[in-house]
């Protein structure tokens, strides 16, 4: 066994005081086969590429493009944003084990990593929901959109989904900091997974889980049910127009927004499922690539594919863009 990997310790009472302090934890590996390591560093490397170029590209077409300036674009780009940083938490580490196959992480880079999935995990949950609100006032309150949602209600609803995922994180931070020692050192999973990380503590475990549990199903069912409850009264709005072409261009507004919740709640709640079915710590870790690696990845093709004003604006972003070459070039 090599110095890099921390020699497991159980919990027993009588040997709590002689428990070595920890330094690092052992991140779980994707594969141990050498063979696929190239392609698994190549394919990662990759898609977090594409996943970075796609949102950025939709937040910097948001920006040139005024005729984007509205509240729905506004969520889209800060969206984008989280959606980068939630990615970025994860990935870039795990490209890192895989070229140096090295799988240590230390004690605050796994509290730091662990802080920044949830922050920016929960800020995608919580701007998910602002948007659920703003398609809601769109399509039930058209005449008093504008008036509603104003800059600074907007900026309002994202400061407050800032916070939230901030007290979030900071729960968990302060909970963890709380563990005295723990029952194994080995994390299975490819990154500090907060509920892996919280069942490795052996003192007040039971207390500890049930606080983080109750939080964490208290902001999701603020979020979801918001979400619902948007929705809901949507599709009632929309049951009472008289045309059809109404009700489709009513509910195309929506499509973007609903693919991608459909999305981020679908690969989690069948991650959740996978775990408590399934006992094997590799599927669990696979799971975990749905909603930290391909739900980022798919959000820009989502609204670049089903939302007709960004693809237009791409297209006025992409022929600027190729027109300064140019315009250069007669210079």
């Amino acid at each position: 066994m090599t110095q890099q990997r921390i020699i497991l310790t159980m919990c027993s009472n009588n040997t709590a005081q002689n428990l070595p302090v920890v330094l690092q934890f052992q991140l779980m590996s994707l594969s141990e086969d050498p063979e696929l390591q190239p392609l698994l560093f190549g394919l990662f490397l990759l898609m977090y590429m594409v996943t970075v170029v796609g949102n950025l590209l939709i937040i910097l077409t948001v920006i040139s493009d005024s005729h984007l300036h509205t509240p729905m674009y506004f969520f889209i780009s800060n969206l984008s944003w989280s959606d980068i940083c939630f990615i970025s938490t994860t990935v870039p580490k795990m490209i890192l084990d895989i070229q140096t196959q090295s799988r240590v992480i230390s004690y605050v880079g796994c509290l730091t990593q662990m802080s920044m999935f949830i922050i920016f995990g929960c800020m995608d949950s919580m701007l998910l929901t602002a948007m659920a609100y703003d398609r809601f006032v769109a399509i039930c309150h058209p005449l008093h959109y504008t008036t509603i949602m104003n800059n600074h209600l907007c900026g309002l609803l994202v400061l407050v989904c800032i916070l939230i995922s901030l007290l979030d994180s900071q729960v968990h931070n302060l909970i963890v900091l709380q563990f005295t020692y723990f029952k194994d050192m080995q994390i299975s999973n490819f990154f500090c997974d907060p509920s892996q990380l919280l069942n490795l503590d052996c003192s007040l475990m039971f207390t500890k889980n049930i606080i983080t549990h109750l939080f964490g199903v208290f902001l999701g069912l603020f979020s979801t049910s918001g979400i619902l409850i948007s929705y809901y009264k949507i599709i009632s709005t929309m049951q009472r127009l008289p045309s059809t072409n109404g009700k489709y261009k009513a509910f195309s507004t929506c499509g973007s927004h609903l693919s991608v919740v459909c999305l981020f709640y679908g690969t989690g709640i069948g991650v959740y499922i996978g775990s408590t079915v399934s006992n094997s710590p590799e599927n669990c870790a696979v799971a975990s690539l749905m909603y930290t690696v391909i739900t980022p990845l798919m959000n820009p093709f989502i609204y670049s594919l089903k939302n007709k004003d960004i693809k237009s604006s791409l297209w006025r972003f992409q022929k600027r863009t190729t027109c300064l070459p140019n315009s250069f070039h007669h210079f």
